[in-house]
């Protein structure tokens, strides 16, 4: 599996670069769904933050407004309520309000419960592959027709090292990444004639989040960089101008 390296620590984003850009980021309530939230409203976008954690939404609604960007817009999905039909209802609500949509960010993650396969918990198993692996099908390709346009649009799918390379104990996690990843590279090469749409999956690797913690109890959070250091290369993938298409992208 060839892995390509994104050259983002040297990138400085123009101010404004994503004016009139309209982006829909999940698991925006926290971590690095937030940060970059805040970094693409900054740079210009409206921005759809899509969480289940409403109350979170609202204060990041406020957080983003305080700054000067342009209004959110919130959006309180519970990606484990999401069927296609409510996958198409969401598309269409965006299409009656803004017409378009420029980029999709799958940053939603659930964890789920490491263990081995053979004691590995079901109520888990169906969370993490509905969270990590079926809402984010449903909702490209419900917000597909939105995506095509004149212009370049983007979809990023957030990816994990354990979904590239499986490790034992991983379970879920790593399966339904290892499916994404697989989701990605359909859509890439189905799209690749037909569409501006350049998809892309990016394992930002480790960062300094509560899910971090989660994921690895033990390690030391000091050593890790914080959520708002890598936005960038989030700026600079949803900017465009990469051409990267069908990559596994990595910081």
């Amino acid at each position: 599996m060839t892995i390509t390296k994104l050259d983002w620590q040297r990138y400085t984003p123009p101010i404004n670069c994503l004016n009139s850009k309209t982006i829909l980021v999940t698991g925006a309530a926290d971590g690095i769904g937030k940060a970059v939230t805040i970094a693409l409203a900054e740079h210009g976008a409206t921005v759809l933050m899509l969480d289940k954690k409403a109350r979170h939404l609202e204060k990041l609604y406020d957080q983003v407004v305080q700054r000067g960007c342009k209004e959110p817009i919130i959006l309180p999905v519970d990606l484990m309520d999401v069927t296609p039909e409510s996958a198409t209802a969401v598309a269409q609500s965006i299409y009656n309000d803004l017409g378009q949509v420029d980029g999709l960010l799958h940053n939603a993650a659930d964890l789920g419960s490491p263990s081995p396969l053979d004691q590995y918990d079901m109520k888990y198993w169906q969370s993490v592959m509905q969270t990590n692996l079926n809402a984010p099908y449903f909702l490209t390709r419900a917000l597909l027709p939105l995506l095509k346009q004149e212009h370049e649009t983007h979809v990023v799918f957030t990816s994990a090292d354990v979904g590239r390379e499986a490790l034992a104990y991983w379970g879920a996690y790593a399966i339904a990444y290892a499916g994404l990843e697989s989701q990605m590279t359909i859509w890439a090469e189905e799209l690749e004639n037909t569409s501006n749409i350049k998809v892309n999956s990016l394992d930002p690797g480790p960062v300094r989040t509560s899910f971090r913690r989660r994921s690895h109890p033990g390690e030391s959070q000091k050593s890790l960089v914080p959520p708002q250091a890598i936005t960038p290369a989030y700026i600079q993938l949803f900017h465009g101008g990469l051409n990267f298409h069908g990559k596994k992208l990595a910081l």
